[in-house]
């Protein structure tokens, strides 16, 4: 394989003002808040402000509801946002979040020291569009009942300016999918060198394939390794540094170097007989 050196991360790509997301919001306070700071009033206007509702309108999706709950042990809040009525089927929204802390003691990381630091911990989130219905040209991903919201960049927007807000200095995510670690690679490192080695080996590798059927490739273990055997999706931590000494972390010589190194070792295949025969069994 041809040394690779990893593509830098665009760390600083250009987010809303943050004036524009709760500059002009009041003081109100009530017994259930988002991330103990804002009310669902607040959360509902900084999503005004950030034109969730515009798209949301442009898709159909309107009126929408609201749901806030942090009754969860140890603290997890879990927000949704609804078409019309909080029903399963009019999910449009479904973020798990906490705040936590990434400690590396004990993890396979670069040689680089990476101290603990707190994180927004971003268990689950699914972005879907209830009212839209996949076509052949453009069919689910693993884990999809519906088609995507198309809005990534503005929630990540807010997620950032979120954790900014609460202090945290950086933004943590376990991706479920294979295809969740592709779209998020804008924003996130895995904090393993390894695992990021692994993701972008595969995207590099098969670049010509659609990322669509490779997500469906790698989820049912049609993905091969050099010895045969099936490469599995195991989701590890995903970073995006909100300081300066985490983010110098993951463009330092070690952490890069550690990546191309991985990269160089690293070899995958896919057996296109055994995706096509589960293809046609699913």
């Amino acid at each position: 394989m041809k040394n690779h050196q990893p593509a830098p991360t665009d760390w600083n790509s250009p987010l809303v003002d943050e004036s524009e997301i709760f500059g002009s919001l009041g003081d109100r306070r009530g017994t259930v808040l988002f991330l103990g700071r804002y009310t669902a009033n607040e959360v509902s206007a900084a999503l005004a402000k950030m034109g969730f509702y515009k798209e949301a309108r442009k898709r159909g999706l309107w009126p929408i509801v609201l749901e806030l709950d942090s009754s969860a042990y140890p603290p997890l809040q879990r927000f949704q946002i609804f078409h019309r009525e909080n029903r399963p089927d009019r999910l449009i929204v479904d973020l798990k979040i906490r705040e936590g802390v990434f400690d590396p003691k004990g993890k396979t990381l670069a040689p680089a020291p990476l101290r603990p630091f707190s994180t927004l911990v971003f268990e689950w989130l699914t972005l879907q569009n209830p009212e839209a219905s996949f076509s052949g040209r453009h069919g689910s991903l693993p884990g999809q009942l519906y088609p995507g919201l198309g809005m990534s960049k503005r929630i990540m927007d807010i997620f950032i300016y979120l954790g900014r807000t609460a202090g945290k200095e950086g933004l943590q995510a376990f991706p479920a999918y294979y295809h969740n670690a592709i779209l998020f690679s804008r924003y996130f490192k895995f904090a393993n060198p390894a695992k990021e080695a692994e993701v972008q080996t595969i995207r590099r590798t098969f670049s010509h394939v659609p990322i669509r059927q490779m997500a469906w490739i790698v989820h049912r273990n049609c993905l091969k390794r050099l010895d045969g055997s099936p490469y599995e999706w195991k989701a590890e931590e995903q970073i995006f540094p909100l300081v300066r000494d985490v983010r110098e972390h993951f463009e330092s010589r070690a952490y890069r170097d550690r990546v191309r190194e991985n990269m160089n070792r690293t070899r995958f295949a896919v057996d296109w007989e055994e995706f096509e025969r589960k293809s046609q069994e699913d």
